[in-house]
């Protein structure tokens, strides 16, 4: 299938919602955690899948603010796995060219975690193949929130003219400020919703669906994803005569 993809024409920014690790441990009769450890490999998959391919930026729903309602096990059992998925992955990632980000309220996660994430981010601080963004502790309601007391207190300390303020100035003082807006975003395990996830920067982004479970999600599925994408038609608000 990946001999079909026009390597001109892929997105430059792929963001994914990684869903479904529970229904899929569930129909294998195993606990939650279960179907999180495998989706482990699904992500390795995504990584090496849009680095080969060309795919610049890719982003990550790895754990959303409301997430820390979930029972007290399943959130200790997910965040010992960021933790020791970090420190396995981190030199494979500098090794492969990949760049790691992280967004989100990153105060709120265990200090342990912090600790890793920043090594594993001055570790792979000089790669250009592929930006990995990770969605951690991350909601749009939030980063919307945080982006207008920014705002606000530029206001306020006079920095800043409320006329001036513009969809950039928005931009840029959301937690994506260094990162294009995604063209294509996926969501997996068949639900419909973008529960919360780039709300401002997905404006006009494509979405697409699928039914397959995030630990069953490969390569392939990537590419039917991208394909998927290449045959549409972005307007962007314009006719289809004005693109032509």
């Amino acid at each position: 299938m990946i001999e079909l993809i026009d390597k001109k024409k892929l997105p430059r920014h792929v963001a994914i919602i990684m869903d479904g690790n529970g229904r899929w441990a569930k129909e294998r009769g195993r606990d939650r955690l279960f179907g999180h450890q495998h989706g482990v490999i699904s992500v390795r998959e995504m990584v090496e899948g849009c680095a080969e391919i060309g795919v610049e930026y890719l982003t990550l729903y790895a754990f959303s603010t409301e997430n820390w309602n979930r029972p007290e096990s399943e959130v200790q059992g997910l965040m010992e796995l960021l933790i020791s998925t970090i420190r396995k992955e981190a030199e494979t990632l500098h090794k492969n060219g990949v760049r790691l980000y992280v967004i989100g309220d990153f105060a709120s996660l265990p200090q342990v975690c912090i600790d890793e994430l920043e090594e594993a981010m001055n570790i792979t601080a000089g790669n250009t193949k592929l930006n990995l963004i990770l969605a951690l502790s991350y909601s749009s309601k939030w980063e919307i929130t945080e982006a207008v007391k920014k705002i606000a207190q530029q206001v306020q300390n006079n920095t800043l003219a409320i006329d001036d303020i513009k969809e950039e100035t928005i931009k840029q003082n959301l937690a994506t400020a260094n990162f294009p807006d995604p063209e294509l975003m996926i969501r997996t395990s068949g639900e419909h919703r973008i529960s919360n996830f780039l709300l401002y920067q997905l404006a006009y982004a494509e979405l697409y669906f699928t039914h397959t479970h995030w630990p069953d999600f490969r390569k392939e599925n990537l590419y039917e994803a991208l394909l998927n994408y290449q045959n549409r038609e972005r307007r962007f608000g314009k006719i289809s005569e004005q693109l032509k």
